[in-house]
């Protein structure tokens, strides 16, 4: 069989054409349809059946020539956020305000790299690789589109990978167990009485209780959570008022919970629940929550780590495999694949003091990466799907 990395390094200028394309034409959760368009462009090169999966994801199959009923499943997310790129590169967004400042661009060419190092050794394995090109991770959107369309029937594993700034470029973390807390958002809609503002006895003022309600929240992060649990209950943005003389009728909260185990995202919904009420009604207003999900706390299976880091030394030589990265109260909804199917989120190093750009964090304006850490990412997927695919050994 071909050397994986030494093929991958032999693609290393068509993936970073690939990443800085798919930079420069970023495109909103649901809204990807060039980056699918472009992504079925190179399946069809590699004659590797495709389908879509709502609006824009896209599903490839890849299945061997040898016997062989494994099935490992393969994800990248390929949407791009509301950020105004501030970098001043060859391969900047030509959309203004939407940039890939997250590294979704790098994810996709890492696994169309794997696609067609995989395409070339069909007749080296037997068995399925399932594609996975996912809409929507930025807003908690996609995942749950492909496990209905039967993305992850039969499929025994699932992996995927992220760029990581804290990281060195040509490190990889496959920490097991916690990796990203579980996210929810909430917007609370606060119904008071408009009044002039010199007989507020009149009224019920939302702003009021808006900001008594954001108070609230702080407190019921400090003083009603175990201090050795991580837990967010953030509002980050609030609407209220018409005038300067005027009691507000209504108020906007929008917020976020960050929570590591299901009782305490449990809790944290009650808790805003009642307090928005109590609050609220204890000023003369009503209040109603609406919450929306965005995934579950994202764990890793420590024997598909220990998997995915044979495969990776096996594969790539000199690679530094870590298994203690801190987790983070961000979140990603890889999640509710690793929930369906033993599966890792690896974490691939591209930070590179050489190229400061590349130590900005994501979501940011000036976030970059090292792009010579892109054949390394393509290896990876291949070499992990490849080593399921064999059902190798690995000794723990």
């Amino acid at each position: 069989m071909v050397d994986l990395y030494a093929r991958a390094q032999s693609l290393g200028q068509e993936l970073t054409a690939c990443r800085r394309e798919l930079h420069a034409h970023p495109e909103l959760a649901m809204e990807e349809h060039y980056t699918a368009q472009w992504i079925e462009a190179q399946l069809n090169r590699w004659q590797i059946p495709h389908r879509r999966v709502g609006a824009t994801g896209v599903l490839g199959i890849l299945r061997g020539t040898r016997p062989g009923g494994h099935i490992v499943g393969l994800r990248a997310d390929i949407d791009a956020l509301p950020i105004q790129e501030l970098n001043q590169v060859s391969y900047r967004s030509q959309t203004d305000g939407v940039m890939h400042a997250c590294g979704h661009d790098a994810h996709t060419a890492c696994l169309l790299g794997a696609a067609r190092l995989l395409a070339e050794q069909r007749e080296h394995f037997g068995g399925e690789i399932r594609l996975i090109f996912q809409p929507g991770e930025e807003v908690g959107l996609g995942a749950f589109d492909f496990i209905e369309a039967g993305a992850l029937e039969g499929v025994e594993r699932v992996f995927g990978l992220h760029t990581a700034h804290e990281i060195p470029a040509g490190t990889v973390s496959l920490t097991p167990g916690l990796n990203n807390a579980a996210v929810d958002q909430f917007r609370i809609l606060i119904h008071g009485k408009a009044a002039h503002v010199s007989t507020p006895h009149l009224g019920a003022d939302a702003i009021y209780i808006a900001s008594h309600l954001v108070v609230a929240l702080q407190a019921l992060e400090a003083r009603c959570t175990s201090p050795v649990e991580p837990v967010i209950l953030g509002v980050g943005k609030l609407n209220a008022g018409t005038t300067y003389n005027a009691l507000a009728e209504e108020a906007v909260l929008e917020g976020t919970t960050r929570t590591i185990t299901q009782a305490t995202r449990d809790w944290a919904r009650e808790k805003i629940d009642q307090a928005a009420a109590q609050t609220a009604a204890l000023y003369g207003g009503t209040a109603e929550v609406v919450w929306t999900g965005i995934c579950s706390a994202l764990y890793n299976d420590d024997q598909v780590c220990r998997e995915a880091a044979a495969a990776a030394q096996a594969a790539i030589p000199g690679v530094r495999i870590i298994r203690d990265r801190p987790f983070s109260l961000g979140g990603d909804n890889f999640a509710e694949f690793n929930r369906a199917v033993p599966g890792a989120y690896a974490y691939l190093g591209t930070g590179n003091p050489e190229l400061p750009g590349t130590l900005n964090p994501a979501h940011n304006g000036y976030f970059d990466i090292d792009e010579s850490t892109l054949p390394i990412g393509a290896a990876l997927y291949a070499a992990y799907a490849l080593w399921w695919l064999s059902q190798g050994e690995v000794e723990g």
